[in-house]
């Protein structure tokens, strides 16, 4: 049995503060529109964590600390046959000056004006690992042919 296999990296970064805003970014994204939270692509030999800061830096102009692991999303790429992992983080320590980028507008909402938004496709499912410490993951599988979603 193989024990190696080729994968995607990327990360999320959940960017909270204490007066129950969530900070959101308008995809402009074609192949995944919609909000969901800054992130992007590890780099080769960049650290997970380094990863959630430069990439919420690059996507919003804020400088975040001390982003804490809080699960992950993956699946195989069916053109490809890689394993895409998302890891997702959080944080509530930020500083900086809010900026959009050319992936899309970063804004801040109230966490319960959520739904009243167009959400990436699963983003919905990704929010409740962000948010319960009972969750850890998000696996999309394929059985029979059907796709699945497992959330644990």
């Amino acid at each position: 049995m193989e024990r190696t296999e080729n994968v995607e990296l990327t990360v999320m970064c959940m960017v909270y503060d204490g007066d129950g805003n969530i900070l959101v970014q308008d995809r402009k994204n074609k192949n995944w529109p919609g909000i969901n939270f800054p992130g992007g692509h590890v780099e080769p030999d960049e650290s997970f964590v380094s990863a959630a800061i430069r990439e919420v830096k690059e996507e919003t102009g804020l400088l975040i600390e001390n982003p804490k692991l809080c699960g992950a999303k993956q699946f195989k790429i069916r053109k490809t046959g890689e394993r895409f992992i998302c890891l997702f983080f959080k944080t509530d320590k930020f500083s900086g000056e809010l900026s959009s980028s050319e992936e899309g507008e970063v804004f801040w909402i109230k966490r319960k004006d959520l739904e009243n938004y167009v959400l990436a496709d699963g983003f919905g499912d990704m929010v409740k690992v962000f948010e319960n410490e009972e969750l850890s993951e998000i696996y999309y599988g394929r059985k029979d042919g059907k796709l699945f979603c497992e959330i644990k």
